[in-house]
């Protein structure tokens, strides 16, 4: 069975986020959605909240598992003895950072390869960030989110969405 490990933030998981993870499962067995702890990081969303909104979003999908982990990604990979480290790119901006982590990944760790696919055109421009950027303002989020994420959005900023 060949086995990927998905890493981020995932603060929150969007749609572009999902498409990597769909399109992951045509080349590979098993996904594991590794949601990483930052503790540098300020995320809107505990570690639990992300965790479950990523099991809720991936519901339908067989074989995707979701974890959690601390410290360096090589290490978590030694727990999980994957085959393959799935990354998303959504433009060429990505790539000199997924290329940085890569690399270092790969010094650490030569046994496991990094994959990246890059993330479909109609999902290219969503990032977490600009996502709970434009819901704290109370826009609609619904096209670049599934609802029960939306949900969640609209609950943590329920101040803005009450205009």
């Amino acid at each position: 069975m060949k086995v990927a490990v998905y890493p981020g933030s995932f603060d929150p998981i969007t749609y572009g986020h999902l498409d990597i993870i769909e399109r992951g499962k045509k080349v590979f067995d098993k996904i594991i959605v590794a949601v990483l702890v930052n503790s540098s990081k300020d995320p809107l969303f505990s570690v639990e909240e992300r965790t479950e909104m990523i099991r809720e979003a991936t519901r339908h999908l067989s074989n995707v598992e979701v974890d959690s982990f601390n410290g360096l990604l090589v290490d978590y990979l030694k727990k999980r003895n994957p085959h393959a480290i799935l990354r998303g790119l959504r433009a060429i901006s990505d790539f000199e950072y997924e290329l940085q982590i890569a690399s270092i990944n790969r010094k650490l760790n030569d046994k496991v390869e990094t994959f990246f696919l890059m993330t479909s055109n109609e999902h290219s421009f969503i990032s977490s960030s600009m996502v709970k950027e434009v819901a704290r303002y109370g826009a609609d989020v619904k096209d670049l989110v599934p609802g029960t994420v939306e949900k969640a959005l609209r609950k943590k900023f329920s101040e803005n969405f009450a205009r």
